[in-house]
């Protein structure tokens, strides 16, 4: 019997990279295969032997007979096909924004299209086609984000960075590009390198919208996190003071841990790190510190960045950007605190194995322990990894005392061990 060619969609069959699915793909798929021909081979080859005879004599209706099998068939193995490219995608899960629905921005829809590679399947990576990166958790948030890509093609962007921001606190990260021009402010009045350091930032070269302080000095009377309080003060107050000067036990000098560094410091990457005053004495250090943060109630990405230094605007729950084994010190204070579940850290804590070099230095910075079970928890987790520790204090902060109850801290620098 002749073989039957399908043409299906434009009549190029794509698969894509192999998955954890592809097995029970390919599985179903030969089952839809050999269930299809089976049925054939049964059309074909159990006529009765009187139909047989009476074929003879009218091959006409023969004909008939077989073309209504064929087309069965070929409706029968079109619908298996798209059941399994949906089951495909629904396993995949790269395509759960539906984006037939009434309300989705048409910029969306645009971004979100597959676009086929021009030559075809590529060798080295096995995509036939190039996927836009969006959040996962976006199909949740779809009408914020709708709103947050509809906009005039070439113009202005709205004015909706806290929009985005709430998207990517819904776990929307990442979030679709845009094709518009983002609102700009003169910066004027900046100071060069080294001396922007530790100069104070003037409050016209930031955008205020969608904050409930309108300049520094309201920022600087709140209490915006454990780890921020008064940390926009550049001259007064503690914040010029970290690092080089202790108010107790747990505050560790950048001298002192820069010298327990095997190999030097040269890097490193600071994790929710505030308004960047651990990466201004590290760059007095020549040592090139990252910094990450997001705007939560004031601006720290422009604030960082005005004092010279590098801000990345990211969230705790997207895994780090960053090659495996590249930063010789990574510094976390308070801002580690992602949650009650012992998992979570636990997510984060191996992607911050991952990016430390061995040999390399975490310093664990006035971590808030809530209650002895936390210190535990942290203190088993952190013993998994099999680190030296090389300073390990817990202890009270002076200034945490609130209504009289103590608030313990841990303080640590611990040194990541080779692995074979």
């Amino acid at each position: 019997m002749g073989s039957v060619s399908l043409k299906i969609g434009d009549g190029t069959a794509r698969f894509k990279s192999a998955t954890l699915c592809s097995s029970a793909v390919n599985i179903l798929m030969l089952f839809s295969v050999l269930t299809t021909n089976l049925f054939a081979l049964y059309a074909f080859t159990s006529s009765p032997k009187d139909h047989q005879t009476h074929s003879i004599h009218h091959p006409h209706k023969n004909i008939s007979l077989i073309s209504e099998q064929v087309s069965l068939i070929l409706r029968e193995i079109d619908s298996s096909q798209k059941q399994l490219a949906q089951m495909e995608k629904e396993l995949l899960g790269y395509e759960s924004i539906d984006l037939s629905r009434p309300n989705i921005a048409s910029e969306l829809k645009l971004f979100l299209q597959h676009h086929q590679l021009p030559l075809g399947k590529d060798s080295r990576s096995g995509i036939t086609e190039m996927v836009a990166s969006v959040g996962h958790s976006c199909e949740k948030s779809v009408d914020l984000l709708s709103q947050y890509m509809s906009y005039k093609v070439s113009g202005p962007c709205p004015d909706d960075w806290s929009l985005a921001q709430k998207l990517i606190l819904r776990g929307c990260e990442p979030l679709p590009r845009r094709r518009c021009f983002a609102k700009t402010i003169p910066k004027v009045g900046l100071y060069p390198f080294p001396v922007s350091l530790w100069k104070p930032i003037s409050d016209k070269i930031v955008v205020w919208s969608g904050l409930g302080c309108k300049n520094f000095e309201c920022l600087n009377s709140k209490k915006l996190s454990r780890d921020c309080v008064g940390c926009f003060d550049l001259v007064n107050g503690f914040e010029n003071q970290r690092f080089v000067k202790a108010r107790g036990k747990n505050d560790f000098l950048i001298n002192d841990v820069l010298a327990l560094g095997s190999g030097g410091i040269r890097i490193g990457f600071d994790i929710g790190g505030g308004s960047g005053s651990f990466a201004a004495r590290m760059a007095e250090k020549n040592v090139t510190v990252i910094t990450s943060t997001l705007n939560i109630d004031a601006p720290f990405s422009e604030f960082i960045a005005a004092r010279g230094l590098f801000p990345l605007y990211l969230s705790l729950d997207h895994r780090f950007p960053f090659y495996d084994n590249v930063f010789d010190i990574i510094h976390a204070a308070s801002g580690l605190d992602v949650g009650v579940q012992a998992e979570k850290l636990e997510f984060l804590m191996f992607d911050i194995d991952r990016i430390l070099r061995a040999g390399g230095l975490f310093w664990l910075d006035n971590f808030y322990c809530a209650n002895e079970e936390k210190k535990k928890a942290l203190t088993r987790l952190i013993e998994r990894f099999g680190y030296k520790k090389l300073k390990w204090v817990v202890g009270e902060r002076p200034e945490s005392a609130v209504a009289g109850k103590s608030e313990i801290y841990l303080s640590a620098v611990l040194q990541k061990p080779v692995r074979v």
